[in-house]
């Protein structure tokens, strides 16, 4: 085995992903419910506690709902940088030191066979970065919670195995949709979120031969649908030359365990 992960929960109501080598088990975010994360550790057969840690990406609460809980029940380290730790305190309760842990932005650290590096998004968050893991040649990223993909994070994430990329929304739907303009003006902006068509784009200029897997992440359930997703891409990609099978993630069900070959 070399890298396997699954999508555990992707979307604007709760986010969170594991990943394992053969040494290692990662949590990134745990934005559930307790009794939700443990019933998503159960469909994929992982005992979480086992876990290594838990990454986080920033503090919105659809990503850390359940940190604490899970990581008090667990005894699990946590890993978030400064400026996260700081926004997010209140929120998850009473963590005790020896599992708070510091990972800095654009900072790469080792955990046994596993390399992790954070790398910087515009979002509106205290500082928000999201990671790539690399272990034995391979190569996985994860992407969402941006408001568009700068050079920098294309060059960090280039040339991946499997990507779970961003796909929020589809412009027209959200323009057109319930939401308040200030909402509306928020995920559009350059600290929202990723459309369908810019997430094409940007999976044109980054994905290379050794790309197998591509996850679209983070849909709004207002704005957004699996079909309209995995087709707006696809067309962008087909355009560029590019054929590659794009996979759906949801906010209730995780992925099946992948092993990245």
């Amino acid at each position: 085995m070399t890298l396997r992960f699954s999508v555990l929960a992707s979307g604007s109501t709760g986010n969170a992903f594991y990943i394992e080598s053969e040494k290692e088990k990662f949590l990134v975010d745990a934005g559930l419910s307790g009794k939700q994360m443990d019933k998503l550790f159960a469909d994929v057969n992982v005992d979480p506690s086992q876990l290594s840690g838990i990454l986080v990406t920033h503090e919105h609460s659809d990503h850390i709902k359940g940190l604490g809980i899970i990581a008090r029940k667990y005894n699990l380290p946590i890993y978030a940088n400064e400026k996260t730790w700081m926004a997010m305190e209140k929120s998850i309760g009473k963590i005790s030191l020896d599992q708070k842990f510091l990972f800095g932005m654009e900072e790469a650290k080792t955990f046994g066979d596993l390399d992790i590096e954070s790398f910087g998004v515009s979002h509106d968050a205290a500082e928000p970065m999201f990671y790539v893991f690399r272990h034995d040649g391979k190569k996985v990223a994860l992407v969402t919670d941006l408001g568009y993909v700068s050079e920098r994070i294309k060059k960090t994430v280039e040339d991946a195995d499997a990507y779970i990329f961003e796909s929020n929304h589809d412009v027209s739907m959200l323009r057109m949709g319930r939401y308040p303009w200030n909402v509306k003006r928020r995920i559009l902006g350059d600290s929202g979120h990723v459309s369908n068509d810019d997430c094409g784009l940007a999976l044109a200029d980054i994905i290379s031969n050794r790309t197998k897997r591509i996850y679209l992440a983070h849909l709004s359930l207002d704005n957004n649908m699996k079909d309209l997703a995995r087709m707006s891409v696809d067309s962008v990609l087909q355009e560029r030359g590019i054929k590659l099978d794009l996979y759906d993630t949801d906010p209730k069900t995780p992925t099946a365990l992948y092993d990245v070959v």
